[in-house]
């Protein structure tokens, strides 16, 4: 199939698109990598009557030092991501989770705001976003707010995101030195979106003791779930298997899994058990040898 007609925008600034978004309303949609929007529009899943490319919008591609945090542009490429020093020195969990996303071509035009906008609950960077408790900017017209990416996210494929707003950047944590990390995920093929997904840090203390541990599963329920009251309780803690084990039985029953034809809901809850005790011990092996 193909789209149904539109009126095509090519803004040359931030305000520009924030003008024809308020002008358009409802009736716009943004354009970014057209990763997810593409097929949809090619199905007619969604039919706009204006497509608002922000590939000419300047200063959103950008990858900059911020102090505690890296700031990553909206327009930033998963491969870019992938790739960057900055990331893999400071935050290399944001840089494995992007380098799993789809194929080389997916990579290559897919963004991170786009995947933080079509929210789907199986993606790699809303659930790393989740997970390291990232800060999303975005602009309006009534300004620039921030919101953590648990409150950004609301339900499936629905963000806090207004009609006249755009997703400009996302403030990620770095991680802290020594702080070990996983990004685990199942499919059915290789770059097929997962069925279930772990992101995990862990920072331990000089006698081999939790001291932090952040937890997040996606493709599980309408939204990627952060796991944190888990690590809370996990604090002070011997980190090995038996600490392992325990907490992917508690991971396990903490979910509730979306029932699926395809993929039965017990099934879905079987594999957080499985790889969030991979991801644990992963992330421990990790932490122990830094």
């Amino acid at each position: 199939m193909k789209p149904a007609p539109f009126s095509y925008h090519r803004p040359r600034s931030l305000a520009e698109a924030l003008a024809l978004l308020a002008e358009r309303g409802a009736e716009a949609k943004l354009l970014a990598g057209g990763q997810s929007l593409g097929p949809m529009l090619n199905m007619r899943l969604v039919q706009p009557a204006h497509l608002v490319d922000l590939n000419a919008v300047p200063g959103l591609d950008d990858i900059r030092d911020a102090g505690e945090a890296i700031e990553i542009g909206a327009l930033v490429r998963h491969d870019q991501l992938a790739g960057s020093a900055l990331v893999r020195s400071a935050c290399p969990l944001l840089g494995e989770a992007a380098q799993s996303i789809g194929h080389y071509a997916i990579r290559q035009r897919g963004t991170l705001g786009g995947s933080l906008a079509h929210a789907d609950p199986a993606a790699q960077l809303p659930l790393v976003a989740v997970a390291l408790g990232a800060e999303i900017a975005i602009a309006g017209p009534r300004g620039e707010r921030r919101l953590p990416a648990g409150e950004f996210f609301v339900s499936l494929m629905e963000t806090a995101l207004a009609a006249d707003e755009i997703v400009v950047s996302a403030r990620v944590p770095k991680l802290a030195p020594g702080e070990g990390y996983a990004y685990l995920q199942f499919s059915r093929r290789q770059g097929d979106f997962a069925i279930v997904a772990i992101a995990a840090t862990l920072r331990l203390d000089a006698a081999g003791r939790v001291a932090r541990l952040r937890l997040a599963v996606g493709g599980v329920e309408a939204v990627p779930v952060s796991l944190d009251a888990l690590g809370e309780r996990s604090k002070g803690r011997a980190a090995d298997a038996s600490w392992a084990n325990e907490l992917a039985a508690a991971a396990r029953t903490a979910l509730e899994p979306t029932e699926s034809p395809r993929v039965p809901a017990v099934y879905r809850s079987e594999l957080v058990g499985v790889l969030t005790r991979r991801a644990l011990l992963q992330a421990l092996a990790r932490a122990t040898r830094e």
